[in-house]
């Protein structure tokens, strides 16, 4: 938890300010003396990344929005005009379009480090609850920002998804003719789903203030899973964690750069260059690759309407995980067996990412079905028997006795030379 503030501010007006908005000293509690595990990695930094990507986000798409028309008869060459003739605008769509890739890189990695070391675990079910919901609000924003450049692939990707809806029964096709503001993708649409993608970042940085209050409120996981049982298990938040955080970020931004300035469009689709154009169906329609996935699981399913089920069910059932999982012991590394299993999982995501970039024909659907099959196997079969049923390793009695690699016991310094 942050518990009561230290900060003592040095000038008049922050004495004045202190008294009436006591900002500065929320802000010192939250993210200066805040107690962090002292054995955190590297992979506790995404969740800094994904804060600093959602404002790159934020502030490249609200200049873009400047420039950008919604019309679908001007959609696609305003894009071209933002490229070509605005300021620095190529650079911005880049960023921003590149910037939707890493944005979605950072947070399966986030969500993956969730999972292996057990971080939704009790107390913090709401805390992994929040991020699902945040991961959520990411898939069908990035979705709406997809269709924007009025592409083949956008306006095709936006006639199969939203048709995807038909498929529930009695209210199916009123749901359709909604999101289309009549009985085709339309104009009506482009400024439906225009207006969503600028309105759900700010809902996203909303839920983001949500979730790390919900954080300080349990504190953070760790590597071994063992709650801090004293001071010596934690160090203050900044400089240890900053400075990290800080470090990460820029190799992370370093490789976005690379990205933006020597392949911008390797991670698109050559079809988006080409107008919309409702009479000419693509030879192959593809969601942009963090969809692939879940793409994969929807085709792999003969029933449409079991297949949204399932897609659906395939990011919902992450918000059960807290319960899904019935091991008392948090991490992996103490958990053989489940770490082994969770590997897998992890390779069968990345090939149904595979699958889903493929014809639905032939041998890629009979290895999409089998994907699937363990996908749902491993979070409603594996996991709860795992639990009652796995030999796990002796946990370290503290956080302190792991980083050290020695029994401290509470209250005692540790040996000289000792460091974290």
């Amino acid at each position: 938890m942050s518990g009561p503030s230290t900060y003592q501010p040095q000038s008049s007006f922050m004495q004045w300010l202190e008294r009436r908005l006591p900002v500065a000293s929320l802000v010192h509690a939250s993210f200066v003396a805040y107690p962090t595990p002292r054995n955190l990695n590297y992979w506790w930094t995404f969740g800094g990344i994904l804060s600093f990507m959602l404002g790159v986000q934020i502030l490249t798409g609200v200049v873009l929005a400047m420039h950008y028309t919604p019309q679908v008869e001007l959609a696609f060459d305003s894009v071209e005009t933002i490229m070509r003739d605005v300021n620095y605008g190529w650079l911005l769509r880049y960023l921003h379009a590149n910037g939707a890739s890493f944005f979605f890189v950072a947070v399966y990695a986030h969500i993956a480090r969730g999972m292996y070391y057990g971080s939704y675990k009790e107390p913090r079910e709401v805390l992994w609850i929040i991020g699902v919901i945040l991961f959520l609000l990411m898939v069908v924003t990035g979705f709406m920002g997809y269709v924007l450049p009025w592409g083949q692939m956008s306006f095709w990707a936006a006639t199969v998804i939203t048709n995807l809806f038909s498929a529930i029964p009695l209210v199916g096709e009123p749901i359709v003719t909604w999101l289309w503001g009549g009985y085709a993708v339309g104009n009506p649409t482009l400024n439906r789903f225009y207006s969503l993608h600028y309105l759900l970042p700010f809902v996203i940085a909303g839920v983001v203030v949500l979730h790390i209050w919900a954080l300080h409120v349990v504190g953070q996981n760790n590597p071994t899973g063992v709650e801090p049982k004293s001071e010596k298990d934690t160090v203050a938040f900044t400089p240890y964690a900053t400075v990290k955080d800080a470090f990460f970020i820029g190799l992370f931004c370093l490789f976005l750069a690379w990205f933006v300035f020597y392949i911008p469009n390797y991670l698109g689709h050559s079809d988006n260059y080409i107008p919309a154009n409702p009479s000419q169906t693509p030879m192959h329609i593809v969601p942009e690759w963090y969809y692939l996935p879940f793409y994969a699981i929807l085709r792999a399913i003969p029933s449409k309407l079991i297949g949204v089920i399932a897609l659906a069910g395939s990011i919902i059932l992450l918000a059960f995980l807290p319960w899904l999982d019935t091991s008392r012991v948090r991490s992996a590394n103490y958990r053989p067996l489940y770490r082994q299993l969770l590997m897998v999982f992890f390779l069968v995501v990345v090939g149904l990412g595979y699958l889903g970039s493929q014809p639905p024909e032939g041998g890629y659907v009979i290895a999409a079905r089998i994907l699937t099959a363990f996908y749902f196997g491993f979070l409603l079969i594996i996991l709860p028997l795992l639990g009652l049923f796995e030999k796990t390793k002796p946990l370290p009695n503290s956080i302190s006795e792991a980083v050290l690699h020695e029994a401290v016991p509470v209250g005692a310094s540790p040996p000289p030379g000792a460091s974290a």
